[in-house]
């Protein structure tokens, strides 16, 4: 054999190993095994698999299937739902009424009230000097009666305590509730009961400090209905005097839109405590003015 003819088969040697490489690398780069081929070839040979008998089936490679992924929630969402969740389970004022009809309070809530608010902040003898004995206290309303009827039946000698009052910068009974809203409606609903005697509205709602401390100087009320923060302020700037006060009644039972009661709001109970702290609760003990629960 020539030289030339020897390097020439060389040469065809090596273009064939190059090709065989190239095509190596094109099947890496599409994810295909080279041995692939020969599987994919031999199925579609039918005749060489009715002509031998003793040649085995081919097996053919089973590509895997994408497998479906969920994402799980993070730990803070999971957190913030069990959070949202203990806080839908608070009991509500509406769910405890519905489970239990609502009871007329009586003399023993206030006392516990009292009791409670004092019983860590004073000493055992200021506690004994501010506690009510049941003396003190009116018959309470049962919930059937009307604001007039309960007020009637409180006071059945109004009618002369009206005439005999001639004292300004005082009234004779004093109604403390929640709101100007419930002052109101207070005030509309004793009609039968007051008769021709002078209501004073003691609520802050459109009416300055002033002008109810002028009112009260020049002209004589008898009944004042309000809010404990109004009626506190107006005792401390000496612009209402509770010497000639012979009946103190708490609203007591009404419950607003959200179903509270006046010492349900904190608010409301804070300023109701500290207008008997400050002079009330001294004129019930020494008797001169009675408490009713409306």
């Amino acid at each position: 054999m020539s030289p030339s003819a020897q390097r020439g088969s060389k040469g065809a040697g090596l273009q064939c190993k190059r090709t065989e490489k190239q095509s190596t690398i094109c099947l890496q780069h599409m994810n295909v095994d080279p041995s692939d081929d020969e599987t994919i070839e031999k199925p579609s040979d039918k005749t060489a698999i009715h002509q031998d008998p003793d040649s085995k089936p081919a097996v053919k490679k089973k590509r895997k299937q994408p497998t479906e992924c969920f994402l799980s929630q993070p730990e803070e969402k999971q957190q913030e739902s069990a959070v949202k969740a203990k806080k839908r389970k608070k009991k509500k004022i509406s769910d405890v009424l519905e489970k239990s009809s609502p009871k007329p309070g009586v003399p023993e809530d206030l006392q516990n009230l009292l009791s409670q608010h004092f019983g860590a902040r004073r000493s055992v003898i200021e506690i004994e000097e501010l506690t009510l004995s049941d003396s003190c206290f009116l018959p309470a309303n049962d919930l059937t009666h009307s604001f007039s009827s309960y007020l009637k039946e409180i006071c059945p000698k109004w009618a002369k305590l009206r005439k005999n009052h001639k004292e300004k910068k005082s009234v004779v009974m004093l109604v403390i509730c929640s709101s100007a809203l419930r002052s109101l409606e207070l005030i509309k609903s004793m009609t039968a009961f007051k008769g021709d005697c002078r209501v004073l509205k003691l609520f802050a709602k459109h009416i300055k400090i002033k002008e109810q401390i002028n009112m009260l100087e020049k002209g004589v009320f008898h009944i004042g209905v309000g809010t404990p923060g109004r009626i506190k302020a107006l005792v401390e700037q000496d612009g209402l005097c509770l010497n000639s006060t012979k009946y103190m009644i708490l609203d007591w039972n009404w419950r607003d839109q959200k179903l509270r009661r006046m010492m349900d709001i904190p608010e409301i109970k804070k300023e109701t405590i500290d207008l008997l702290e400050m002079s009330i609760i001294k004129l019930c003990r020494e008797g001169s003015v009675k408490l009713g629960l409306f």
